[in-house]
Parts: structure tokens; sequence; C-alpha cells
């Protein structure tokens, strides 16, 4: 790990601040990407400004068929929220399945979708539910939040301080994990919104997608049948030693047929 200089911020405004003021700065949410990536020397700011003190940015509510959580908001507490488990039971459902117990303890969603890694298993609910990301300076939709990988919408000093996620009639996650790290090889969030049916895929490609033809068929019918034809493309999708693209591919539909098969159980 190289030299840096350590912040902790009182308020978002102080935050805004010490960025502007700084070299190479970067925020810090939980730290279970940065500090790991900061140890392999893979990452090297000159500054790191911690938001995990930040009251303002922790929070659940459930107001007017919406789920708002503060980015500060760590997965355990999304996990175990009783009014989450009510509203979006796919997502409370999707934080228990974030990593371990020590990750979901540390980890925020904000820093989650931040990030945008390309497995990350938030960006998906995100999508799905058509979601609204609400930032300090802005609120960013969720098909134009994601940008590729590990890249999002947000500018430099930008910071994520809130989602919003509108309460569907249906809703179904379900990921192949990865046996080490427990991401997503392929994650599947299934959604039937007012707008219509929506299917967001993470894990599968270098980020977060749509799946329109999955959409299409469970506009028609909303069972896990509805997609069991439905065959993923295997152009773009990520290879490694953990699995080839074709793999992943088929996994979508395999997936996808468990989130279904969760929201209308």
């Amino acid at each position: 790990m190289y030299k840096f200089d350590y912040h902790r911020p009182s308020s978002l405004n102080d935050a805004a601040k010490l960025f502007s003021g700084a070299g190479d700065p970067k925020f810090m949410s939980g730290g279970q990407t940065l500090i790991p990536t900061m140890k392999q020397r893979l990452a090297a700011p000159s500054d790191v400004i911690d938001l995990g003190g930040l009251a303002e940015l922790k929070g659940i509510t459930v107001s007017g068929g919406v789920v708002t959580i503060g980015a500060g908001t760590r997965h355990e507490a999304v996990q175990n929220s009783a009014e989450v488990a009510k509203a979006i039971p796919a997502l409370a459902d999707l934080a228990g399945m974030i990593g371990d117990p020590a990750v979901r303890h540390r980890g925020t969603i904000g820093g989650s979708i931040a990030n945008a890694d390309p497995s990350a298993d938030y960006p998906a609910a995100v999508v799905a539910l058509n979601a609204t990301v609400h930032t300090t300076k802005r609120t960013i939709t969720a098909d134009a939040f994601f940008t590729g990988m590990f890249e999002t919408a947000l500018e430099p000093g930008e910071i994520v301080t809130k989602i919003a996620f509108p309460v569907p009639e249906k809703a179904g996650y379900e990921k192949f994990r990865n046996p080490a790290s427990r991401y997503a090889m392929v994650g599947v969030f299934v959604a039937k919104t007012a707008g219509g049916v929506r299917v967001a895929v993470t894990g599968a490609a270098p980020s977060v997608f749509r799946q329109s033809d999955m959409e299409a068929a469970l506009a028609k019918r909303f069972s896990a049948d509805a997609v069991a034809g439905v065959k993923q493309s295997a152009d773009g999708m990520n290879a490694d030693l953990h699995g080839s693209a074709e793999y992943r591919a088929h996994l979508v539909t395999v997936m996808a047929k468990r989130a279904v098969a969760k929201a209308v159980g």
C-alpha cells in the first residue's frame, strides 16, 4: 500500500471540499473494494475520504410505494430490515446473498453501485426495479447509471446519497455464486412493475444489462416456463477460469427461471 492521507468528514459538504482540494482522491464507503486494491497497489489515491461516519447517508424508509435506502446503509441492514422484507422481499433476499457476514456488515449499497463491479448483486436490483439514484448533484435513472465495467454516470466528486426503489407487484432474484468469493457468476433479477416487466442480468457480461427477450416473454405470461425457451447469446459474455461465455449464457436462462419461480412463489 502506498502512502496516502486519510480523512473522515463530518458532512457531505466537508467531503466535497476535501475532494476538490486533493490531488487524486477517492471516496470510501465500506471499503470492501478500495482497501484490497490499495493493498495490492492496484490503486494509489493521494487521499482517502471516508464517508462511513456520515449519518445523513444511512437509513431506510418506505413511503408512497417507494423504498428509499441511504447510500451508506450496510448490506446486513437491508437484509434484516422488516420494512424492506415486507415491501420488496427480493431486495432483502439479494442483500442476504452478498459475500459473507463480515462483508455484509461492512459493505454499503451506495459503495456497491458506485463501484459497478460486473459481478455485484445490487446493480441487477437497481435496473430491474427501475430505481432512481440520488446524488449530491442530481438524480439518475437506473438505465442511465451503469455505463460499463466499473463505470457509471457519476462525475468526479459526485456522491451517491440514496437509492429509491419503486415497490413492484412481484420480484425475484437468483444467482449462481462463485464458490470462493460468492460474487455472481450470473445473477438475474426479475420484476413485474407498474411500467411493465424488467429483467436485469449481472455477472454474465462486463456490465449489468436488461434481457429484452425475457421481458417480452414474461409480459405475455409471467411464469418460469415463459423464459425456459429464451436463450441468451454468448456474444460479449464474460469468460474466465470459472466459466466460459457459453456457460454463462446458459446460466442466464437457468437463473431467470429460478428468479421468476421465486417471484410467483
